[in-house]
């Protein structure tokens, strides 16, 4: 839209570069091009602007295929203004002095023009392609006819249009045959779902299977080595106590030897000393015999005082006194 501003009755429009101004004043073109800025009188001026960039018209429509099911086209359309001038003399682009706005829908004209052609290109490509084939190949076949359709449509050129790129987003089925198509694929990624649930559970089965086993094996193991380790004790304890009986035998033997050679020992001793008592007693037997028996008497005496205990008071009574020098007195007569 053109900037217009009021100045003392006269009025000043400023374009963009994007759009192409045409004046006419009293008949004759003034000014024409894009970017305009110029004065100019209400009441003798006639603007018109042309947009000159790219534009985009999505459109959407329904078409039926050769199955008689219907379907939706998304599709994209970008188009330029090539010739403003048949553009401006085919299509109402006057603008409003005042306000510099459009008089009519110029845009809504254009895109009537290629929404209409575009659909009726697809619908013939669609009209002979069974469902299945236009929901998988359509979007290619639909686009390529649209866009080599608006090329040779005559209307087009002849209005200033250029088409300059044709895209088809998507074609779509009905709600309910969009779902029914959805089943059997939604089966299928159900069925593959399943299948690698089952491979993943029977590939946990198969490793619970191999832990199993490893764990008995661990325990087969551990059993085994309890085993010979119990073996181990009882030899070691065997060894042990074979080795602790060789010893207690051997420390028998020694003690006994010991013992022998203590007995032998001692026997010699008693025997030597018995000897050697002997021998004492003997030459004391021959030593008393050689001595009187008074003197024998005498030693008898001396041998007993010196064994008996200590005597601090004796006391001799008539009796004992009178029987002792008889005693005595006999053994003096008896004596030659």
């Amino acid at each position: 839209m053109a900037d217009i501003t009021r100045r003392f009755g006269w009025r000043h429009l400023r374009s963009a570069p994007t759009a192409h101004i045409r004046h006419h004043k009293r008949g004759e073109l003034v000014h024409d091009g894009p970017g305009q800025s110029f004065w100019f009188r209400a009441l003798s001026a006639a603007i018109s602007e042309v947009p000159v960039e790219d534009r985009e018209l999505a459109m959407m429509f329904h078409a039926r295929t050769a199955d008689f099911q219907d379907v939706t086209v998304q599709a994209t359309v970008t188009y330029r203004i090539s010739d403003p001038a048949v553009a401006a003399g085919r299509v109402d682009f006057s603008v409003d002095p005042d306000s510099g706005g459009w008089r009519a829908a110029p845009l809504e004209q254009l895109g009537t023009l290629l929404t209409e052609t575009a659909q009726q290109h697809a619908l013939d490509v669609l009209s002979r392609t069974p469902l299945a084939v236009a929901l998988a190949d359509g979007v290619a076949s639909v686009r390529d006819r649209i866009g080599a359709g608006l090329t040779a449509e005559p209307r087009l050129p002849a209005t200033g249009i250029e088409v300059v790129a044709t895209r088809v987003v998507a074609i779509r089925p009905e709600a309910d045959v969009e779902r029914a198509l959805r089943t059997p694929a939604r089966e299928l990624i159900q069925q593959e779902a399943d299948r690698a649930t089952y491979e993943r559970r029977a590939v946990a089965v198969e490793r619970e299977r191999t832990i199993a086993e490893n764990e008995l094996s661990s325990k087969i193991e551990l059993a085994r080595r309890e085993e010979e380790l119990v073996e181990q004790h009882g030899t070691n304890a065997r060894r042990e106590a074979e080795e602790s009986a060789a010893a207690d035998a051997v420390r028998a033997e020694a003690e006994a030897s010991r013992t022998v050679r203590l007995a032998k020992a001692e026997a010699e001793a008693a025997r030597e000393n018995g000897d050697a008592r002997a021998a004492a007693q003997s030459a004391w037997l021959r030593a008393h015999a050689e001595v009187d028996t008074a003197t024998l008497h005498a030693l008898a005496a001396t041998l007993v005082a010196g064994n008996l205990p200590h005597i601090d008071n004796l006391t001799l009574s008539p009796d004992v006194l009178t029987g002792l020098l008889s005693r005595l007195g006999n053994a003096d007569g008896a004596r030659p």
